[in-house]
């Protein structure tokens, strides 16, 4: 079930102009200090997620670790 969650919120970010492998959360994070509206979602979503410390934030360091991808595509070359 998780992984169709972060499925559709791909979706969402995709459908809104972001990149196909990418969460809004993770994009909110990396955009907050580009424009307002990033900022305020990125409040939004972490308030959404009132039980995870930095939800946002550990979003986009879960992107850089590519830890959503199956352990094989982990890899760095």
């Amino acid at each position: 079930m998780k992984q169709i969650l972060i499925a559709i919120d791909q979706l969402f970010n995709a459908l809104f102009g972001g990149w196909a492998d990418e969460t809004l959360s993770s994009r909110a994070w990396r955009q907050q200090h580009r424009k307002t509206h990033w900022r305020i979602l990125r409040i939004i979503i972490d308030s959404l997620f009132f039980w995870e410390a930095d939800h946002c934030r550990q979003a986009y360091e879960s992107e850089l670790d590519r830890s959503q991808l199956p352990p094989e595509f982990r890899r760095v070359k």
